[in-house]
């Protein structure tokens, strides 16, 4: 147990909104008003295969302006991964804190015993062998077979909560948890993923995502605890760029990529969707099938794109975003605590070790490339440009300044 007990949260925050300020109030009313909040927190892309909305330090900003004390990204390599690689990475960040020893997140259903129970099962050595037997079926996806695979050892009741996104990751955080970060399972609030409505005041960062990109900025304001008037991010911008670069991808090339699918032929099908295809969307919709999600579809365009084609290494480096006097004061215990180098300042890398130097280098070379999807270009060299936003809460100023 750490001097300073810190609770970790696990995000993308793309966009932040009203549901995420609801979870870091709600996380406070439960541990205590003073707890701080640590937030690992998805860089400049995001899981779904796509640019996140609002570069990396604009999103940590909103996050400390809406409660947090400390962001600290997740690199693009295990955002843009499967939810395993995604939250097993993620949770090891928070780990090498060293001052992180509980783990909030929010989820649709289920208790957190419940959660607790269907990690447990997918850790068992009856799941593997039963998810190896389900796996034969062709027309199965993993997720499908994996979801079976716990209804059959716990029955439907369990099963069904891998069907949630919310309660999918949380099953993967508890897995790699361990008895290391106590868990704290909040029930989520207002709208579900990916829906429309804004039940009990909150909406869904995907709807949010649509009413900013659709230009209906005035929409999704009362569900921002902030003032946004910049351009969002969008695949559109830099679409051109993405199909050029698919159109070079042989075969081979395809066979390369992280869960490219070699040994199911996928590799041959992404190929021919690229010749045939004009925009993105119809190349999502023709490679997809039964089998293969339109999720891993554009990951795999993704990773194409960035040139993702290596297994993820651990991550090598604790990158800050942003942070308040509270987070400030957990940096400074981190000093003694953290198990990987801590980032504030971009120059502090090159006394890193060469592994660390090399992450770091790969991520601004994917920052280069997000800067591609704006309706103006930016320039590239924000990875060494851009400083940590820190908010003086002394002064009691509702913005955030570079430190």
């Amino acid at each position: 147990m750490c001097a300073m007990g810190a609770v970790g949260i696990i995000a993308e925050y793309n966009p932040f909104h009203s549901g995420h300020e609801y979870h870091i109030a709600e996380t406070r009313r439960r541990l205590g008003a003073d707890v701080p909040v640590v937030a690992v927190m998805s860089g400049n892309w995001v899981q779904r295969g796509e640019c996140a909305i609002a570069d990396k330090w604009l999103r940590a900003r909103w996050a400390v302006l809406g409660g947090a004390d400390l962001v600290l990204e997740l690199p693009t390599v295990f955002a843009c991964a499967p939810a395993e690689t995604f939250a097993g990475s993620a949770v090891a960040l928070l780990l090498a804190t060293g001052v992180v020893d509980q783990l909030s997140f929010g989820c649709e259903a289920g208790s957190g015993e419940a959660l607790r129970e269907v990690a447990r099962c997918l850790n068992s050595r009856e799941y593997g062998e039963t998810l190896a037997a389900l796996r034969q079926t062709p027309s199965r996806t993993f997720a499908q077979c994996r979801q079976k695979a716990v209804e059959s050892l716990l029955g439907e009741e369990r099963g069904i909560l891998l069907s949630k996104p919310n309660c999918n990751l949380a099953v993967e955080y508890l897995r790699r948890c361990e008895e290391m970060l106590t868990p704290l399972a909040i029930a989520r609030a207002g709208a579900g993923h990916d829906a429309e409505d804004t039940g009990q005041g909150h909406c869904s960062a995907s709807a949010l995502r649509r009413m900013l990109r659709g230009g209906s900025g005035h929409t999704a304001a009362p569900f921002l605890p902030y003032v946004w008037q910049g351009q969002p991010s969008d695949m559109q911008w830099g679409e051109r760029a993405v199909l050029a670069k698919l159109r070079t991808m042989t075969e081979s090339a395809w066979g390369e990529l992280l869960d490219s699918g070699e040994k199911e032929g996928l590799p041959h099908r992404l190929a021919r969707g690229a010749e045939q295809s004009g925009t993105l969307e119809e190349f999502y919709r023709v490679v997809k099938t039964k089998r293969y999600t339109h999720a891993r579809i554009r990951r795999l365009t993704l990773h194409a794109f960035l040139g993702l084609t290596q297994a993820a290494r651990d991550p090598q480096y604790l990158r800050v975003l942003a942070f308040n006097d509270r987070g400030r004061a957990l940096l400074a215990q981190m000093r003694h605590t953290a198990q990987l180098p801590v980032v504030t300042k971009p120059a502090r890398v090159r006394a890193m070790t060469a592994a660390a130097r090399e992450s770091f280098l790969q991520e601004a070379v994917f920052t280069d490339l997000y800067g591609l999807f704006f309706p103006q270009v930016k320039p590239g060299g924000a990875e060494w440009r851009n400083s940590p936003c820190y908010r003086r809460e002394a002064r009691g100023e509702q913005t955030c300044e570079d430190e």
